[in-house]
C-alpha cells in the first residue's frame, strides 16, 4: 500500500476525539480522519458521513467501544465500509490487512528501546503505514524512514505549522493532529 493509497493530496489527518471534532473535520480540508473514538452504535453513521464528504475513515481500535478487537470486529467495520484502522498492537495488523482494511501501527517513542522494538514490530506485522508518536521527534522520524520501506505517519503534539513541514522534511509522509486550525494547512 503506496502512502498515495492513503494520502491522496493533503499531508495532515483529523485526530477526532469528540464529536464537535468531528463535524469540523467532515468540514475541514483533509482527506483522512482517525476517529479515536468510536462504539459499535455510532460508527456506521460515522464512516457514511466521512464518505459522503469524500474522507477517508479510520477505526483506533484500541478506542473502540463495543467492537471487538478480534477478526469478527475487523469484519463488521470492513462490512461498514471502513477503510482502515489504527491500533498499537501487532497482532491486530494481521487480521485487518487479510480482511482488507488498510492498517495504521501506532507507536510511541519513549527511548532508544522502543525504537528497536517498534522496528521490529514493523518487520513482523508490515502495516500499510506507521505512525511515530509524539510527532515532533524530527530526529527519530529520519532514522525510521531511512529503515523502514513503509509510509511514516507522525501524531502528537504538533501544534505549528513548522512543525508539520519538519516532520515532512525529516521522512514523513503525514501528519496527524487534533489541532484544526492544522487541518486547513497542507
Amino acid at each position: 500500500m503506496g502512502d498515495k493509497a492513503v494520502f491522496d493530496n493533503r499531508r495532515v489527518a483529523a485526530a477526532v476525539r469528540t464529536q464537535e471534532d468531528f463535524l469540523a473535520a467532515l468540514d475541514s480540508r483533509v482527506d483522512v480522519i482517525f476517529l479515536l473514538y468510536s462504539n459499535i452504535l455510532t460508527v456506521a453513521e460515522h464512516i457514511q458521513k466521512s464518505h459522503d464528504a469524500g474522507k477517508k475513515v479510520f477505526i483506533h481500535m484500541d478506542f473502540s467501544e463495543g467492537i471487538g478487537k478480534d477478526r469478527a470486529g475487523l469484519q463488521y467495520l470492513k462490512s461498514l465500509g471502513a477503510d482502515g484502522i489504527l491500533t498499537t498492537k501487532t497482532s491486530m495488523i494481521r487480521p485487518a490487512k487479510e480482511t482488507g482494511l488498510i492498517t495504521v501501527q501506532r507507536f510511541f517513542i519513549l527511548d532508544s528501546h522502543s525504537v528497536d522494538t517498534a522496528l521490529d514490530s514493523i518487520r513482523i506485522a508490515k502495516p500499510d503505514v506507521v505512525e511515530i508518536m509524539p510527532g515532533v521527534v524530527v530526529k527519530k522520524i529520519k532514522e525510521f524512514a531511512d529503515k523502514v520501506n513503509t509510509p511514516i505517519l507522525v501524531g502528537g503534539l504538533l501544534e505549528f505549522p513548522e512543525e508539520v513541514d519538519a516532520a515532512i522534511e525529516a521522512g514523513a509522509t503525514a501528519v496527524s493532529t487534533a489541532d484544526r486550525i492544522l487541518w486547513d494547512y497542507k
